[in-house]
């Protein structure tokens, strides 16, 4: 029992902590193993160690089109869903009127809603409307989906602003937009800027609604789903997969960085003075 006690100091909680975290990451760690496998064929004993899968991703047109369709989708994604979700959270955070909560309920639906009943809804609103499936549809579907994610960071960064430094800063003489630019803006700025980072890691990974409303120009993951029809493709999909796996989650890791700053600045250090 004291053995036990010196291996988990934390008793019988750590050892749930430690249960739960493997087996919410156990599958993820198979991706990079694999990826590294000399055989085409995911299984072990691995027959040895290559980089070649990985050599050969530059190599491929199909997957850097991939590649820079999912950067213009995501960057666009990100910076609407932003800017919308700062509007927004403002709204939600500094004004009072009727409607206020139900109205960011229904921002947060798509949370909740089946991603796949999202999906086919704005197909058919796409296609009412007579646009064509293109990546500027994907980017709208993308928005709908990184709003809720964008408001949540964002909601945490106006929250605490203190609003007489906005009042001080006008009775002082300075503009509205001065004001912003001088007062709000670099207090929210790490909040906007965790928020751009979701919202692009988000957007990357997004599948559904891609899937439906994409036209001839596959994003990144789509490219993945159509190259595991192919098996001689699989080492290659584990390549892309465990760098986007790396990728999304050193973006996850800035942006909740970010976002703690942005916390704890609003709440313990009252403001920032440009």
């Amino acid at each position: 029992m004291s053995a036990a006690r010196r291996l988990l100091p934390g008793g019988w909680l750590s050892a749930y902590a430690f249960l739960y975290v493997g087996f919410l990451y156990l599958p993820v760690i198979f991706l990079p193993i694999f990826s590294i496998n000399t055989a085409a064929t995911p299984k072990f004993p691995l027959t040895g160690y290559t980089l070649k899968w990985y050599e050969d991703l530059p190599n491929t047109p199909a997957l850097l089109d991939a590649t820079w369709n999912s950067l213009i989708v995501g960057v666009s994604a990100s910076v609407l869903s932003t800017v919308l979700g700062i509007l927004a959270a403002r709204s939600i955070t500094r004004y009072r009127y009727p409607g206020r909560r139900a109205i960011n309920g229904l921002i947060m639906a798509p949370l909740v809603l089946p991603e796949v009943i999202v999906a086919i809804s704005m197909l058919l609103v796409m296609l009412q409307l007579g646009l064509s499936l293109s990546l500027f549809t994907v980017v709208l579907g993308h928005v709908l989906v990184c709003i809720p994610y964008s408001m949540t960071v964002l909601t945490s960064g106006f929250e605490g602003f203190d609003r007489s430094l906005e009042e001080a800063s006008a009775d002082l003489g300075e503009s509205a937009f001065g004001t912003f630019r001088r007062v709000t803006l670099p207090m929210v700025a790490p909040a906007i800027i965790s928020s751009l980072l979701v919202c692009f890691t988000i957007s990357l990974d997004e599948f559904i609604i891609a899937f439906f409303l994409t036209g001839t120009e596959a994003t990144l993951p789509i490219y993945i789903w159509g190259q595991l029809r192919f098996a001689a493709k699989l080492p290659g999909v584990l390549a892309l997969g465990t760098l986007l796996l790396v990728a999304s989650f050193l973006l996850m890791t800035v942006a909740e960085i970010l976002r703690r700053r942005a916390a704890r600045r609003t709440q313990n250090e009252g403001g920032l003075y440009a």
